[in-house]
């Protein structure tokens, strides 16, 4: 998601050193830093409850989706 923050000087230098550091986005940096805070103080980051997308998500499985498995699905599908 895309957004415009007003950080103090102090947090935008931390955030930028970690950003150049660890050759990401400034906006990761920050993601970073915010989910870091959330898990220190006992609480998980929560997705939110309705994605936009156009892409369905899944309910997690117990085996790895393949090349096989796609070549296969594809096939039976005429695609």
């Amino acid at each position: 998601m895309r957004t415009t923050l007003a950080l103090d000087d102090d947090v935008f230098s931390v955030a930028r050193q970690r950003a150049q550091r660890e050759r990401i986005s400034m906006g990761e940096a920050v993601s970073r830093f915010v989910r870091e805070a959330l898990r220190a103080n006992g609480q998980a980051p929560m997705l939110p409850t309705a994605l936009r997308s156009k892409y369905s998500v899944l309910p997690a499985r117990d085996e790895i989706i393949t090349t096989e498995h796609v070549r296969r699905l594809m096939d039976q599908e005429g695609i």
